[in-house]
């Protein structure tokens, strides 16, 4: 997990995720930090597992480590953070020894990870999955005035 140690001591990285803590400070929802970071990458590197998909766990988890990074992005200037984790990855991943071929994986990851596109590859309709199984409804104090649905909450453990 070399390249992926890599991410996480990445000066930008770590300034993104300052950022997107500041932000975040007092909001009252999930909050994009590193635990869901991590959570997210978890899950998808098990449903990846489950699903029997040849995907380098370095890669899995570099989509879970910057499916959010662009937050900070989105906050400034209304960015999707989609697509301002695409941009703010693309140094990052660079820098920490990922190919071309890795990163274009990793960015359709990322882009997939907010809406489900059910023509994506197995491996980005898992990407979407785990970002949603990742949220801890089953804990939050805000989930009664949470906009999502009763069914899709996650109120038990399933990862």
């Amino acid at each position: 997990m070399k390249r992926v140690n890599s991410i996480l001591n990445n000066n930008r990285y770590i300034e993104e995720i300052k950022k997107i803590e500041t932000y975040e400070k007092n909001r009252e929802f999930c909050v994009h930090n590193i635990s869901h970071f991590l959570t997210m990458s978890r899950i998808l590197y098990i449903l990846s597992l489950e699903e029997g998909l040849n995907i380098d766990k370095e890669i899995v988890y570099a989509v879970g480590l910057l499916h959010d990074i662009g937050r900070g992005l989105q906050y400034e200037n209304g960015t999707p953070h989609e697509k301002g984790s695409i941009i703010l990855a693309k140094d990052i991943l660079e820098e920490s020894g990922f190919n071309k071929s890795e990163i274009e994986i990793i960015n359709r990851g990322i882009l997939s990870h907010r809406k489900y596109n059910k023509e994506g590859t197995a491996f980005e309709k898992l990407t979407y999955r785990a970002d949603k199984l990742s949220r801890e409804c089953y804990e939050c104090s805000a989930s009664d005035e949470c906009n999502w649905s009763k069914e899709d909450k996650n109120i038990y453990l399933k990862y």
